[in-house]
């Protein structure tokens, strides 16, 4: 009976860490995309890098500026429809600044 027991706890708290890790929080996100980007960075650079990632007043900021962007772009692709609506936008959001 002890050794069900025990059993049945490590397999609850197996699913549960496997649960835990499904649910990532947003800092989580937000630390596994920043980490996909600082490629080639090492040390006092790596680290500046990821601490302007990791803070929500830059991550505001770029989506923000990402929405301008897509506005921006929309409003001069008034006219264009299916792929060449698609198109433009694919150019026109790539080569603003």
């Amino acid at each position: 009976m002890k050794k069900l027991m025990t059993m049945l706890a490590s397999a609850a708290a197996g699913a549960q860490a496997a649960d835990a890790a499904q649910h990532k929080t947003p800092q989580q996100e937000k630390m596994a995309a920043c980490n996909k980007e600082p490629e080639g960075k090492k040390g006092v650079e790596r680290k500046a890098f990821m601490s302007t990632c990791l803070s929500s007043k830059t991550a505001d900021a770029k989506s923000a500026a990402q929405h301008e962007k897509t506005k921006s772009c929309s409003g001069q692709a008034a006219g264009k429809k299916g792929d060449e609506h698609e198109t433009f936008m694919k150019d026109c959001l790539s080569h603003q600044a």
